[in-house]
């Protein structure tokens, strides 16, 4: 079975993907406080992660600072739900703009992710000690949905 990652179009489509997404972020009045002016390697950053996540190589683990400095770019955001809400939808639309496949088992399996790291990010992002950081070391790998319920996390 093909994973996630081949399924979006590999490194080209998750790039293209995750460029739409990051200009709508900061371009966003929501969101461009927590993003300031940007970053230029952000999209190559969040383009290995989410690689990564699908099933495609893992740079962001090897050579990009890993789940670790996800963890550290996060603390002290103090992210809230409308902009955790706020990401989300931009993300699924960023999927649509990007020409992302439209089937209802990737879309899900894109969606999940999006809640899951989102919430997680949350978490993160008000934590002031690591025992109140979300348990979570590694990059998640997702896959395609094992049942009705939904997206597995391997």
């Amino acid at each position: 079975m093909v994973t996630l990652f081949e399924h979006a179009g590999g490194q080209e489509g998750l790039h293209r993907f995750i460029d739409v997404f990051y200009g709508s972020v900061l371009a966003d009045p929501l969101l461009q406080p927590l993003f300031g002016a940007g970053r230029p390697e952000h999209v190559a950053h969040l383009t290995a992660f989410s690689a990564e996540t699908f099933g495609g190589p893992d740079t962001f683990t090897r050579e990009m600072g890993g789940f670790t400095g996800l963890i550290a770019a996060h603390r002290g955001l103090k992210i809230n739900e409308a902009q955790r809400r706020r990401f989300v939808e931009l993300y699924l639309a960023a999927a649509d703009e990007a020409g992302l496949p439209a089937d209802p088992p990737f879309r899900e399996a894109l969606r999940s992710h999006v809640e899951f790291g989102s919430r997680v990010a949350v978490q993160n992002s008000h934590a002031e000690s690591d025992d109140q950081l979300h348990p979570l070391r590694e990059v998640p790998h997702w896959d395609w949905p094992a049942s009705a319920d939904g997206p597995v996390e391997r």
